[in-house]
């Protein structure tokens, strides 16, 4: 596994295509088994020399749209260059009065509504099988690191914005927004936010054992409220500036600390959870399949020499 001394990997979302004050380093495109990163990943570093890998989910110009993202391969190149945790940030639509555009939201819980549209497993059509555990698909350690942080940083910049804890992130299908129906039915089942990245990017950065975080930043209210105008792509952009905005100032103000702290114990949550999801090895397991799953789990899998 190559190394970059970056233990921490940000994903930015919509609006938020670079990180502020921080001095960038170089650019890497590793070319991973499931293909290339949706951009090349921006190694940036601190006054200190903290290095910080930043990728751009849709593409350096927004070009590429949330069912094709090459997921897999953004996770993996993270790994392939040794960071550990991945801190994400998603423009999301609220499903909950109180959680007004523009404010912050930190998710603990995923509806899925992708299911069988996009590639949500680095197992998927190999030989090798495995089931990896997902009952809390964020990393408890990190997110309860984060609401202190992320608190913090949102006083500091002192634009009113409020953080809200401990919600559910309903993972839909696009490029559509919801119906108002379908929005109805979310708050029914329980969904606080929604959007169209978070998945399977957790579900990913679960098998690669890497600790995975989302900083949700809410732009409308979807489609549920009466009486009101069902969402809109330039309702979005109206808040999705402020939004990026702060998102910088919080990712300037919590990574430095974030990578002290991943060097104890915060990041060890995911460490070795794959040991027990990776069924028995067979006769059946094809060579192909294990070096390509060895490029993000090379201590389970051992790569052809």
């Amino acid at each position: 596994m190559a190394s970059e001394n970056v233990l921490i990997g940000v994903i930015g979302g919509s609006g938020l295509y670079h990180l502020d004050n921080l001095t960038t380093i170089k650019t890497v495109n590793p070319e991973t088994p499931w293909g290339y990163p949706s951009s090349p990943i921006t190694i940036c570093a601190f006054p200190s020399g903290t290095r910080v890998a930043f990728v751009a989910r849709h593409g350096k110009h927004h070009s590429i749209p949330p069912s094709a993202v090459p997921t897999r391969a953004n996770i993996a190149a993270l790994k392939y260059i040794g960071v550990r945790a991945i801190l994400a940030f998603s423009a999301v639509g609220s499903l909950r009065e109180e959680i007004a555009p523009g404010h912050f939201a930190l998710p603990t819980q995923i509806i899925d509504r992708t299911k069988g549209i996009r590639p949500a497993s680095f197992f998927e059509d190999t030989s090798v099988v495995a089931h990896a555990t997902f009952g809390d698909p964020f990393s408890v350690r990190l997110v309860k690191w984060l609401e202190g942080e992320v608190t913090r940083a949102l006083e500091q910049e002192g634009r009113g914005v409020v953080l809200h804890k401990d919600k559910c992130i309903v993972c839909m299908e696009g490029p559509q927004f919801s119906t108002r129906a379908e929005s109805l039915m979310y708050r029914a089942w329980g969904g606080d936010l929604i959007n169209m990245s978070v998945l399977p990017e957790a579900k990913l950065a679960r098998e690669a054992e890497l600790g995975y975080a989302l900083i949700a930043t809410a732009t409308d209210y979807d489609s549920w409220r009466p009486h009101s105008e069902v969402v809109t792509a330039s309702q979005v952009v109206q808040t999705l500036q402020a939004n990026a905005n702060t998102s910088r100032h919080v990712a300037a103000t919590i990574l430095e600390d974030l990578h002290v702290a991943a060097q104890g114990d915060l990041l060890n949550e995911e460490k070795g959870s794959m040991a027990f999801s990776i069924m028995p090895k067979s006769v059946e397991q094809k060579a192909e399949d294990v070096e390509k799953l060895a490029y993000i789990l090379p201590e389970y899998f051992k790569a052809a020499n």
